[in-house]
């Protein structure tokens, strides 16, 4: 079992925080190569080639998985994961609308509970309880605490992933 990358979301749909530990799931689109034409008037650009992922950032990333986990909930209303022939999605909502991601691979069992943990006894206890940390984390201002990113750790690999 592997773990690919973790997000959490605020309630105004922010991503505060986002880690990766291995290569990114197949979450980019491959746009195949248009082919050029011959006449002298074409301005048709050729992409990048066939089969060659386009790139995107960190950020791109985190709004393509919340995009996915918004429609989602909107049609499914016990939305808990899904998944794809290359990762699944793991998702828990606390109480107070902040949103837990984790994509793993195929094989791995429901993180709904590991999902609840982090939560309850990661963030809550070094996030929210820091006097330091802000309430609101606007304009992108993510979660910046390193008892948090070092018991996250931890406890991904105490999951024996």
């Amino acid at each position: 079992m592997t773990v690919y990358s973790f997000y959490i979301f605020d309630r105004h749909a922010e991503c505060i925080y986002k880690r990766r530990w291995l290569a990114r799931p197949a979450l980019t689109s491959t746009k195949p190569a248009r082919p050029a034409s011959d006449t002298p008037n074409s301005s048709t650009a050729v992409a990048a080639g066939p089969g060659v992922p386009s790139r995107n950032t960190d950020d791109d990333d985190a709004k393509l998985v919340f995009g996915t986990v918004f429609s989602l909930r909107n049609m499914v209303r016990n939305f808990i994961s899904y998944r794809t022939t290359q990762y699944k999605l793991h998702f828990y909502e606390s109480p107070t609308n902040i949103k837990f991601v984790m994509l793993t691979d195929n094989k791995a069992p429901s993180m709904r509970i590991a999902l609840q943990q982090i939560y309850v006894n990661l963030f809550v206890e070094y996030v929210v309880k820091n006097p330091l940390s802000p309430v609101e984390h606007p304009n992108g201002l993510g979660v910046n605490n390193e008892l948090f990113e070092e018991s996250l750790e931890q406890f991904v690999v105490g999951l024996g992933l």
